[in-house]
Formats: structure tokens, sequence, C-alpha cells
């Protein structure tokens, strides 16, 4: 085996020729070590790139005279970092000495600025002065500074359902590998795929949901580093299409306008980026090239079918979306004529309606303004109605939503107020102002029903003898309109 010191000169004197000695004795003169009492601990513990660590060694009997470090899994004469000779404190570098290593009186090891590639293991040998040698071994891991790694992509504009992601995290790390999707830890899904180390992630058959901001980070115990984030847009849609209207009545796939009015047609849909869309009007093409579509001055020539085309130049999907465009039967204004135009004290006076909605639900009359506590009376288009907290008993409605006030006396003078409401849920409200004069006579006069004799004459409903009629009568009642 070759010596780690200088080759022992037997003419020279002093420390030359201790060292050759202790050498020939610690090298070429092997003898069976002790037990092995001696450990060897790295502080700090879990060192980073740039720390001065040391190799403490414990255990270590008092009657050393020399040590040997070595760098590496044997005593070959390559791996020496240093021979320290206990007295006088001297050492000599061997091989492996790189300018940042010492060796301390009591057999430590200090190492300065470590770097990664000072990771691996360390051996101490000793000689005592009964010339017994023992050696003891170490493991050093130094931890690096990361640097951001890079994340790359097999593309960043995927189609849903059809393409693939591929990310792959580049490192010269031998850091541990995370990834984050929008700031937040991705979770690992049945659809996703990763390979052993992490480092490359694949989803199949890519969905809307899975766009967004990639990262990948590397980590050790001492140091975490996250790449730039990579944003993927996933392409999708059109879903399916649409066309909702503004300011019209609609019932399935047909949309009512009165005459002369304006109607605004609106494509909606799900669409990734959004679609070009395409009207067209009874087969033929419409010039607008946007979601909204505008119909003003409604008239029968406008009348027919109107439909939106939806297309995702990405995907290469479209979808399509229909409705018939009508105009609304016209019908007359509701009007209020008192019969007679000039009623008198004790007789009756019918406030007439002209005009009234032929989808009638319900309707209600007040003694002024609209308020549940001015109501007089509701009534449902069968007849039948209910009386309101302002009924006097004198009043009777009929089905063509006329009233019917009985003897007249110069307190009904006033405002009545009508309110109607229609199948659709539209609802109108009218108002006539009644004027009753004194009379000459309190001969009592009777006004004839109105003239509308298809319609029969209202009655008032029992509270106790309900009808087939009860829900509706008692949602009129509790929420009168």
């Amino acid at each position: 085996m070759a010596l780690p010191w200088s080759s022992w000169d037997p003419h020279q004197r002093g420390s030359w020729a201790w060292k050759g000695l202790l050498l020939t004795a610690l090298l070429i003169t092997w003898i069976p070590p002790a037990p092995a009492l001696l450990n060897i601990l790295a502080i700090p513990e879990k060192p980073a790139q740039g720390d001065n660590v040391t190799l403490l060694v414990r255990g270590l009997p008092g009657d050393l005279v020399a040590y040997n470090w070595y760098r590496g899994t044997d005593l070959s004469q390559g791996h020496l970092i240093l021979s320290y000779i206990i007295s006088p404190a001297d050492e000599t570098p061997g091989p492996a000495y790189t300018g940042r290593e010492a060796v301390r009186p009591d057999g430590s090891l200090d190492l300065r600025d470590v770097v990664p590639e000072d990771s691996g293991s360390y051996i101490l040998q000793t000689l005592n002065q009964q010339f017994q040698t023992d050696i003891a071994y170490g493991h050093l891991l130094v931890y690096e500074i990361l640097s951001p790694p890079l994340l790359l992509a097999n593309g960043t504009k995927l189609v849903e359902r059809r393409d693939s992601i591929h990310l792959l995290c580049s490192t010269p790390s031998t850091g541990d590998v995370r990834w984050f999707f929008n700031g937040e830890p991705l979770p690992i899904s049945s659809r996703l795929g990763l390979t052993p180390d992490n480092r490359v992630l694949v989803r199949h058959n890519v969905r809307r949901e899975e766009a967004g901001a990639y990262q990948c980070e590397v980590w050790n115990p001492v140091s975490i580093s996250r790449s730039d984030p990579v944003n993927l847009t996933v392409y999708y849609g059109p879903d399916r299409v649409a066309i909702v209207q503004e300011s019209a009545f609609q019932t399935g796939c047909t949309v009512e306008a009165e005459f002369n009015a304006s109607l605004t047609l609106c494509c909606v849909t799900r669409s990734c980026p959004d679609p070009e869309y395409t009207w067209s009007f009874n087969g033929q093409t419409h010039e607008s090239t946007t979601r909204y579509l505008n119909i003003s001055g409604m008239t029968k020539d406008k009348e027919g079918t109107y439909t939106c085309i939806a297309k995702n130049p990405m995907t290469e999907l479209s979808g399509s979306a229909s409705v018939l465009v009508k105009m609304s039967v016209a019908t007359s204004a509701m009007t209020i004529v008192p019969v007679p135009t000039k009623p008198t004290e004790g007789r009756d006076v019918i406030l007439s309606v002209q005009g009234y909605p032929k989808d009638l639900l319900v309707y209600a009359w007040y003694r002024g303004t609209a308020s549940e506590p001015n109501r007089l009376l509701s009534q449902l288009p069968s007849g039948n109605w209910i009386a309101g907290p302002a009924h006097t008993g004198r009043e009777m409605g009929f089905a063509n939503c006329s009233l019917l006030i009985q003897k007249l006396n110069l307190t009904d003078t006033g405002r009545y107020t009508l309110k109607t409401v229609t199948l659709q849920g539209k609802t109108e409200t009218l108002d006539v102002q009644l004027q009753v004069s004194k009379g000459s006579s309190l001969t009592m006069g009777t006004v004839s029903p109105p003239s509308d004799r298809r319609l029969p004459w209202g009655r008032i409903l029992s509270a106790s003898a309900p009808t087939k009629q009860e829900f509706l009568e008692d949602l009129c009642y509790v929420s009168p309109i």
C-alpha cells in the first residue's frame, strides 16, 4: 500500500522521522482493531450548499497519536484527505484534499463552503500509542440551493376531448418534484398520469375544467423553487344553442310580438372561444352576424322562422336553434263607462267594462287605489266572486269585469279602480271617476245587467259551501291582486 506521507528516510531526524514511523505502524503493520466505539455526526445535520460543516467524532479514546481522514468507502491512497499527528499538531494533505478541509485536535473534520459534490461516505482511521488502529464511518449529504425548473408543454392551445396534455418539469436537480394548478396543489385523479420521478405529467382527452395555469416545483429539505406558470387554453363548444327574447311573449318555440313593436332575439350558448354567429329568416341568410338580432316595427311580413347558427372555428363544431315569430292578435283597449253616465242618489249604476282581456284569470275592484283595504271584490272567470274588506253588500261583479253598485248614496262618489290578470300573468290597472248627484226623490231604481248575455250573473260564494274553485278562490282571498 502506498504511504500517505513522504517515504521515511532512516537518516532523517525530527518530525519527518516520526511521521514515517507512525505511517509504517499505521498502514504497513496492521493490527486488528479493538471493538469500534467511534461514531461520526454531521453538524449541521442537513447542510445546504455553501455551509460550513463539521464531521464530529464521538467516542475517541485518550491515547491516540494520529488520524487519517478518507473520502470514499475504502482506505486507498487516492481517497486520503488529510493525515494528522496530534503532537506536534501537524497535518499532511493527501490526494483528495481540496483546500477546504482541516482536522481538529479532537479528530473532527471541518469542511468549508461545502458543495453537493462533497456528499458521500467519510472514514476516520485512528492510531493509538500501542500502534493499534480503529476506524469509524460517517456520511454527509449536502443539499443544493435549487434553481427554478423549466416547465415545457407539448402545446398550450388544446381542443376538448381530442387533445392530450404533456408537461415536462425540466431541472438538473435531484430534488423531489411537486405540481400546482392555478396556485394550488394539483389533485391526482384517475385521469392523471405521472412518471415515477414525477417529472412528466400527462392528461388524456383534456376537458375544459383543466384549462388554467400549471407549475412544477422542486424541493429538498433546505430549498424550494417553482417554475414560471404555463397557461393552457382548452377550446370547447358550442354547447346547446338557445334563443331568448326581450319585450315579447314566448310560449315554447313561438314568440309573439305586438304590431309595430320592437323585438330582440339573443342567441346564447357556451363556447371557447366565442362562436361565429349566422342568422337566417325563413331559410334566407340574415345580415346580422352577432348573437343579437333586432326586429323593429313588427309587421305581418316579418312573421316566420328565425334560426341562429353558432360555429366554433377552433373545435370546428356548430349548433343551431330556431323560433317562430308571430304577430300577436290585436286587442281593443279596455275602457270603463258608468251606466247611466250621470247616476243619482238612490239609484243603481253599472261600471261597464269594454275590451276586457279574453284570457282573463282573475280581476278585482277597489274603492280608491288598488290596495287590499280598499278591495270591494275579486272574481274568477267562472262568475264566482269573493267580497273584499271594503264590500258594503251593495256591490256585485260580472264575468265581463263590470261592477254593479246598488242604491247609490252621495258617499259613493269617488275613484274606482279595476285590476285584471291574464292567464299569462299580464296585469293591467284602469280607474274611473264616479260622480253621484243628489236625486229629486228617494224612489229606488234598478239597472239592467250587462248586455253580454253569454256571461252569467255573479254570485257570492258561501264560506260554508266550498266549490271546485276552492283553491283558486282561497288564493284570491289570501293574496288578492
